[in-house]
């Protein structure tokens, strides 16, 4: 029985609109686009909390192949990008392939039939020759269990799901969490509470922002000259790339430059905040890279402010009228705005509930054999499954260099499956295996596991202590081998059980 679409995506942001750009591209254009969310654009959707912003350069935080010569500022404002999106989904008319508000409660690979079955929440259920997971890698929020939040009688506002005409005026606020979202978000808050208190578990390194306005004259280069903007493309990918790639996951062999990143930051630090108690409060006591580091030049200096505390000891309870620190001291609040994060490895590697063949679970699979894929996008007996945001995906800063390898992978493979004419695929367990030991030995060097990370509290980290997310190769290498993998490290046509 034929299935009622080539291939089935979940996930409406960049990651999955790509796949269905690859999808048309491959003559595959019988897809769906399933999407929780009421519409399209993934995290630019989901977050329009004040101060969001990209914090990789939009020249770089963009698919290659579709430049936006329009970017007001080298880091665009959250809108812009959400506009962007709508731009993408409109141009490559993947809009009216989309399906909003439908919720996947999970997918099964049918034996018989040789397609994956995906169960919508309402009851309906669709089936798909190819399955695509693009959920994001920071798509499930997570709030932790502090005790007695139930009985918080003020205002609890997740940065997740911001409300947009909510006023923070004359507002006693308190912000739990200091990462990427965090730093933000709170020069914005401090704008107009009254008083704002930030609970911080852990410090975060940041350096400095150069973000600029971009002029009409420089867009209307870059919109004549499309060389221009793929020059400035280039320059800010080759600095990331040194950021990332060299700093980081070559911490062992070039430490010096991740100690010049991180004495960027501390003199950052130092000639941002007044207070010496409070820049030490806010230093980092691990190596710059064992979690994301971030860009900003207002959240330091918000600590300034006589209105703005920031408080290090932990949470033990909250009450209907203000938090409860450890050692006994109350903040009394109306507003508490929880900037906490996202859970990465225990609802989202899969975030739906996904079984392949022979019966496997890919979330138990993953937690009870270490988190792996294949080039970060296959696994085995799991047949016509593409996983977007796997382990050892993510490579370089920009997920566009991600999303753009992977959709190089898809290329290369459902080629493969046309000239022999299959329809169905298999990563090898020989390949799997060989692929994960390969990054694990390169991640030997990384910061990961030859810095001082013990304290950092990274999400980069799975359950097991493993830094199961980047990539450790340059971005070069990913995209060299999304096109030259050996295509006998599939197997093609219908497996035996």
């Amino acid at each position: 029985m034929a299935p009622q679409y080539d291939a089935i995506v979940v996930g409406a942001g960049f990651g999955g609109m790509g796949a269905g750009i690859e999808l048309d591209r491959l003559g595959l254009s019988n897809f769906v686009i399933l999407e929780r969310e009421d519409d399209l654009g993934g995290t630019w959707h989901v977050n329009h909390y004040p101060g969001l912003a990209v914090d990789i350069a939009s020249v770089t935080y963009s698919y290659s192949f579709e430049p936006n010569p329009n970017w007001s500022r080298l880091f665009a404002p959250g809108a812009e990008l959400k506009k962007y999106a709508e731009h993408v989904a409109d141009k490559y008319d993947l809009r009216r392939r989309m399906r909003f508000d439908t919720v996947v409660g999970g997918a099964r690979w049918d034996e018989e039939q040789q397609h994956w079955v995906v169960a919508i929440e309402n009851g309906e259920s669709l089936t798909g020759r190819y399955l695509l997971t693009a959920t994001g890698f920071l798509s499930q929020p997570y709030t932790p269990p502090f005790p007695g939040i139930d009985t918080f009688k003020g205002k609890i506002i997740h940065t997740t799901r911001w409300e947009n005409d909510f006023d923070l005026t004359d507002r006693k606020a308190a912000i739990i969490g200091t990462g990427a979202t965090a730093v933000q978000l709170i020069p914005e808050v401090a704008k107009k509470a009254e008083a704002l208190t930030v609970f911080q578990r852990t410090p975060i390194w940041v350096v400095p922002k150069v973000d600029v306005a971009i002029s009409k004259s420089v867009q209307s280069l870059f919109a004549r000259v499309p060389l221009t903007q793929k020059a400035a493309r280039l320059a800010n990918t080759t600095a990331l790339e040194a950021l990332m790639v060299v700093g980081v996951l070559h911490f062992k062999q070039a430490k010096p430059l991740n100690k010049a990143a991180a004495a960027l930051a501390k003199a950052h630090l130092r000639t941002s905040v007044k207070d010496k108690e409070t820049r030490k409060k806010l230093t980092p006591d691990y190596d710059f890279g064992c979690k994301r580091p971030t860009f900003s030049n207002l959240y330091f200096k918000t600590f300034n402010e006589p209105h703005v505390r920031l408080e290090t000891n932990s949470i033990d309870h909250i009450e209907p009228d203000g938090i409860v620190t450890a050692d006994g001291n109350k903040t009394e609040i109306d507003t508490l705005i929880l900037a906490t994060g996202f859970n990465l490895w225990d609802v989202n590697f899969p975030a739906i509930e996904i079984i392949g063949r022979e019966g496997v679970n890919l979330g138990k699979f993953w937690r009870d054999n270490r988190f792996q894929a294949y080039e970060g996008i296959s696994v085995p007996k799991f047949p016509n499954f593409i996983s977007l945001n796997s382990p050892y995906s993510y490579s370089g800063l920009s997920y566009f260099t991600t999303i753009e390898a992977q959709m190089k992978h898809m290329g290369r493979l459902f080629g493969e499956m046309n000239r022999r004419g299959e329809q169905v695929f298999e990563v090898n367990e020989a390949a799997n295996a060989g692929f994960l030991d390969r990054v694990t030995d390169k991640l030997d060097s990384s910061v990961f596991y030859s810095g001082q990370c013990s304290t950092a509290r990274s999400y980069y980290y799975n359950q097991h202590g493993e830094a199961a997310l980047l990539r450790p190769t340059s971005t070069l290498n990913a995209h060299r081998e999304a096109v030259t993998f050996p295509l006998d490290d599939y197997t093609y046509g219908a497996q035996s059980a």
